[in-house]
């Protein structure tokens, strides 16, 4: 800023306060005193206590009746400093006494310390903050009273648990007595801030520079060379001295007002004991300027007067706090790149908060720290990538683009936003919008949503999604661009808590007042909540009050009327069933959040919280406690704001809307749903409360048609209501039983599931209804849906438990409409282990209702493959088991509807006659018998039905019952001809030996052999055991046996070393050695030249020619030495004949005739055979 010196007139100074203040307020020119004011002596301006964030009288008062009445050269220049460059107060005022310019000085820095803290930590919100006006204009002190500050934000962090915060760290220096040497010239702060010993780091002293202007710091610097979006903790130091301590610093005017005190004598020494102090940093400037000033034609000759960086702003500079444009971009830039990691997308948001608190003090930052983020957003390469590959971006980062455009949602639509700003941020965003990666509104579908401005039904939809215009997410923040504030009646609604119509016009339908008188703001419902939360973000939050209550009333108006429409149709909806018309924007899941917004505007102002609290953003948040607080105006009085948050929250639930779009937007409507029922759920419910909540439930059921969710006649792809009426039921329950049950039957359909699809239609078009054609729709979230369903099933049963009535009702609705046999079985489970608590007994009602749901699994389950269905099938004996014989008895003789016959016989029978269920049902004789007897009819009847699967099975659990034994064994002789394999008969028949029936055992194992084919070279067949047990079997049973089972050998296995396993084994020991009764053993051993076993050695002989002209046809010289040992056990067989090793001797003759070009393999084998 250039200043020029003026003279001095201090015994103005009084008639200039006036001035000051006349021009504080606005005024161009000095009006003549003729208002009628007492003189400013004896005017009562008494000073408030001076504080910082916190409320209440600082530490400098004991009672704030004794407060020292404040000067009106304070009070004038306490105004003038706020609101008014220094130069245009130099310009205004030929001359400037020096007392009023040091006041102007003095009160020119920031008072609030809240705003110190918004500049050095990602949140800082203080209990119950209404924006500026709480605490901005809260002196800090004066001359006459020091150091009356207040220590509320220091004692508030204190208590948090953010010590690594900047703001923490500088409080925590302050009051270490760590800062030093402050100095205020004019409008420039300095000091030095000495940082204590640190663990390994020394103590450090740093000098700090702070520029401010009209109570905002302009410009820091600190030696400690600090790169952060924040202040340092030494420039949070300082500031914080010069807020609490003011009368501790020592104040000079800007430096050009002492210079101009000087003569030329004083101006030279100066000049040159700077130089000296300072000679090697500015003596080359110095010189230069000299130079400069020396020379007639210089360009610093041409200008009058000189700068000052000490005399503040001048008037065309902005008046907005210091931010590190720089450090911004590179912090979001570096947030960008990790990609929602390393929490990443929680700092983020919490510079998205960042920029809401700044809006929220009116701070012109916001829009500029939100650009420049954007910046980066747009500027993030990974929109290409996910463009170029057609893949959608992550969650994290969809919800991160949300809040974005929300954002600049609510920058356009500050009320005293001014045109040429509207309309320079309008060409931003159209830039932004236009540009190819701009991420779409609805993700990677262009679903047609009504306009911002214009919310008129559309009963045509254009399917085509080439014809649907490009919406992005700035789209409706441009749109947002075209409202505006001047509305006569919008300005009467948020200026005034009074306005009501006069009683005489009451009469009859209206627009703008309801019957009671209460004014109605008839908009787009999302676009009425969207100027809602502009205000509330800007810092007006009495305003945004009045508009939430008037949309509020509104949509009480608009409920009523949906009503008595719906009345009119209910006969023929009814007879329909279903109806295609439903409302195309829902409120749950929309971008601009209307109903989030709206509950947060009412409960704010009921949060009872600490008023000496500050979160400074490293603390857990405290679950919220909230007060009733009558609304405003109102006319009986009886109403809160509390209960219309409640009120307006259960309206936008229970809206019905169709299912939008996509998968993010689907996921969004699950998800925002969640948000705001997690928030009900904050709220404790008093009597007011639960008749709201009763009052609204009703209407909820009685409103049908498009209008409700929970209504008698719903869309069929409306949005399911089961995460609502979870809520509805448990807050209801403890006060209305059967209006919670009511609800929460009615909630449990899930139409979309449904087979039959809607006939027509019978529904007029409404205010944001239109008529949706029927399509199959793809529903990305249907598994989470049909989970909350799962989960309001889950709640009742539990809350049902002992009234089989009501246990009975809810079963039915599962059974009508869960469509999941893996949430049925989840049911089924959390009921059972709801009804056998661990020390208490079972709750029997409960038990059978968990029982008929298993029963439905398993019949929904038994033609389709689940890979639990082993689970579910031993957990439903288990119930079963727990409820009792009945049960059992039941599942046994029903078993054909339940389970395979696998399952049957080998889990279910199985189960229920082992020893564990019979003392778990401490049964008696006739009890197991009569279990047995239909576990056996089971096991005979899965035999017929399935005998590979399950006549081992059958012969098991009928082994204590002769005729069912013998019936179960003839199901297996019949079988073992056609359906049975050779394995499944060998198994049966050890297990006949196993029992003690080896004759049976034999004539299954020869059956088995007629089935098996062993090939030459399937020498590790694991066949090979069966049929050694099964020729070990018939010789141990007599030569008979034997005989007989020989031919199927040889007709069966090929594999030559196989054979003579079996003939060595033979030869060894003599037949019939079991013992059968009756039989004679001769004890002689058996000739291989005599039948059987003769059979049995040519076949043998045979395989080893056949398996060795096989080997030879393809054998590699690596196989040579395994070949001579085969032939060397070749050999051994040929031996048990009595022309043996003539056999053999022409075998390897012919061998070399044959082969005689495997030169080397032939001289192998002359040197083992000859």
């Amino acid at each position: 800023m250039y200043v020029c010196v003026c003279l001095c007139f201090p015994s103005r100074a009084p008639q200039l306060s006036v001035n000051l203040l006349v021009m504080a307020e606005g005024r161009g020119e000095i009006p003549p005193l003729h208002f009628a004011l007492p003189p400013a002596s004896k005017r009562p301006c008494l000073r408030p206590a001076p504080r910082g964030p916190g409320p209440g009288p600082g530490p400098g008062f004991s009672n704030p009746r004794l407060q020292c009445p404040e000067s009106l050269l304070d009070c004038a220049a306490k105004a003038v400093a706020e609101k008014w460059a220094f130069e245009r107060v130099e310009e205004r005022f030929e001359r400037i006494p020096e007392p009023v310019q040091r006041r102007i000085v003095y009160w020119s820095f920031p008072r609030n310390e809240r705003e110190i803290c918004m500049y050095s930590s990602f949140q800082c919100r203080g209990a119950g903050e209404d924006g500026p006006a709480a605490g901005a204009g809260a002196p800090v002190g004066s001359g006459a009273v020091p150091g009356a500050v207040s220590g509320a934000v220091g004692n508030a962090v204190a208590a948090g648990s953010g010590e690594g915060l900047p703001f923490r760290r500088g409080i925590r220096l302050l009051e270490s007595g760590c800062v030093e040497n402050v100095l205020q010239v004019g409008f420039h702060l300095s000091g030095t801030v000495t940082e204590p010993v640190s663990g390994s780091e020394p103590e450090a002293t740093y000098k700090v520079a702070i520029s401010f202007d009209r109570c905002k710091i302009t410009s820091v610097t600190c030696g400690c060379g600090n790169r952060d979006i924040f202040y340092c903790a030494h420039v949070v130091a300082l500031s914080l001295y010069r807020i609490r301590k003011p009368d501790q610093v020592k104040l000079r005017l800007p430096i050009s007002e002492t210079l101009f005190q000087m003569n030329r004598d004083q101006l030279q020494k100066f000049v040159q004991y700077l130089i000296t102090a300072h000679h090697t940093e500015v003596l080359p400037t110095a010189q230069k300027l000299a130079d400069e000033i020396l020379s007639s034609n210089s360009e610093i000759n041409q200008v009058h007067g000189a700068p000052d960086p000490t005399a503040g702003a001048s008037i065309d500079d902005d008046n907005c706090w210091h931010l590190d444009e720089e450090q911004v971009r590179e912090q979001v830039k570096q947030f960008l790149s990790q990609g929602g990691y390393y929490g990443s997308g929680k700092q983020l948001n919490s510079m998205f908060a960042k920029v809401r608190e700044m809006l929220r003090m009116r701070d012109s930052n916001g829009a500029r720290m939100l650009t420049l983020i954007t910046e980066q957003f747009m500027a993030d390469p990974r929109l290409s990538l996910w463009r170029q590959q057609g893949t959608g971006m992550t969650d994290k980062c969809r919800q991160l683009w949300d809040e974005l455009g929300a954002l600049w949602v609510c920058i356009v639509l500050n009320p005293h936003c001014k045109s040429e700003e509207k309309s320079g941020w309008l060409r931003q965003l159209k830039k932004w919008s236009d540009m190819d990666v701009c991420p779409l509104e609805d993700g990677n579908y262009g679903t047609e949503l009504p306009n911002i401005t214009n919310a008129l039904p559309q009963s045509n939809l254009n399917q085509d999604s080439l014809a649907r215009p490009r919406r992005t997410v700035f789209t409706r923040a441009m749109e947002a661009c075209d409202l505006h504030w001047q509305d006569s009646h919008l300005q009467r609604i948020i200026s005034s808590d009074f306005y009501v119509s006069p009683s005489y016009q009451r009469e009859g339908e209206s627009l703008l007042f309801n019957q009671q008188g209460l004014p109605l703001w008839l908009d787009h419902v999302p676009t009425a909540c969207a100027r809602v939360d502009a205000l509330r973000s800007h810092g007006y939050p009495r305003e945004a009050l009045r508009l939430a209550v008037a949309i509020i009333n509104t949509l009480r108006l608009q409920q009523q009327r949906q009503l008595d429409i719906y009345k009119h149709q209910k006969k023929e909806l009814l007879q329909r069933g279903v109806t295609t018309t439903t409302n195309l924007e829902g409120w749950v899941g929309h971008p601009l959040d209307p109903i989030g917004c709206l509950f947060t505007t009412l409960t704010e102002t009921c949060r009872l919280e600490d008023d000496n609290t500050m979160d400074t953003g490293d603390s857990e948040p405290k679950p919220p406690v909230y007060q009733h607080v009558p609304v405003w105006g109102s006319p009986d009085g009886g109403e809160s704001y509390l209960s219309l948050a409640l009120e307006v929250a259960l309206m936008g639930m229970g809206q019905q809307r169709v299912m939008p779009e996509g998968l993010y937007a689907q996921d969004k409507v699950c998800r925002n749903e969640e948000q705001i029922v997690a928030r009900l759920q904050e709220i404790e419910l008093d009597e007011v409360l639960v008749q709201t909540l009763r009052k609204q439930a009703v209407l909820l059921l009685e409103v049908g048609g498009p209008f409700s969710g929970l209504g008698e006649v719903i869309h069929r792809e409306s949005v399911p209501m089961h995460t609502f009426a979870k809520y509805l039921f448990t807050a209801l329950l403890p006060h209305d039983t059967d209006l919670a049950y009511k609800i929460a039957l009615r909630a449990m359909r899930l139409p979309v599931l449904e087979s039959t699809a809607p006939s027509g239609d019978v529904g007029h078009p409404h205010h944001g209804i239109s008529i949706v054609p029927s399509r199959y729709p793809r529903w990305f979230t249907l598994g989470h849906l049909e989970s909350q369903q799962c989960e309001l099933a889950s709640t009742m049963l539990t809350a049902a438990k002992g009234d089989m009535l009501r246990l009975r009702t809810v079963l039915e609705a599962i059974q009508k409409n869960i469509h999941s046999s893996s949430l049925i079985f989840k049911l089924a489970q959390d009921a059972f282990k709801i009804a056998t608590p661990a020390e208490n007994p079972p709750d029997i009602t409960l038990l059978k209702v968990a029982l008929e749901l298993g029963l439905q699994v398993m019949r929904m389950t038994l033609s389709t493959l689940n890979w639990r269905r082993r689970e579910m099938v031993r957990w439903l004996v288990t119930c079963a088991t727990e409820v009792g014989l009945r049960a059992l008895v039941s599942i046994l003789q029903s078993w054909y509807t339940l389970f395979t016959p696998t399952e049957a016989t080998s889990i279910v029978a199985a189960t229920v006659m082992s020893h564990n269920t019979i003392l778990r049902l401490s049964l008696d004789y006739p009890q197991r018998e009569e279990l047995a007897s239909c576990a056996r009819t089971l096991a005979l009847q899965c035999a017929m039905k399935d005998p590979q699967n399950c006549a081992l099975s059958a012969l098991t659990l009928c082994e204590k019952d002769h005729i069912a034994f013998e019936t179960a064994y003839q199901i297996v002789i019949d079988a073992a001809s056609t359906g049975m394999t050779y394995s499944q008969l060998f198994t049966i028949a050890r297990y006949m030996e196993h029992r003690g029936y080896p004759l049976r055992a034999f004539k299954l194992a020869s059956l088995a052999m007629t089935h098996l084919n062993l090939a030459y070279n399937q020498d590790t067949h694991p066949a090979i055991n069966d049929v050694l047990w099964a020729c070990a079997l018939s010789h141990s049973l007599g030569k008979n046996e034997l005989a007989a089972i020989i031919p199927l050998v040889v007709k069966s296995v090929h594999c030559a070393t196989v054979l003579s396993d079996i003939l060595r084994r033979c030869t060894m020991t003599a037949p019939g050695l079991a013992g059968i009764p009756g039989r004679r053993n001769s004890g002689k051993l058996m000739s291989t030249d005599k039948a059987p076993l003769r059979q049995l050695l040519d076949a043998t002989i045979s395989a080893y020619i056949n398996t060795t002209h096989s080997r030879l046809t393809h054998i590699s010289p690596r196989h040579y030495g395994e070949f001579i040992e085969f032939l060397s056990k070749a050999r051994e067989t040929f031996l048990l004949a009595q022309d043996g090793h003539i056999q053999f001797a022409q075998f390897i003759d012919n061998l070399k005739q044959i082969y005689k070009g495997k030169k080397k393999l032939m001289m192998l084998v002359r040197e083992r055979f000859g």
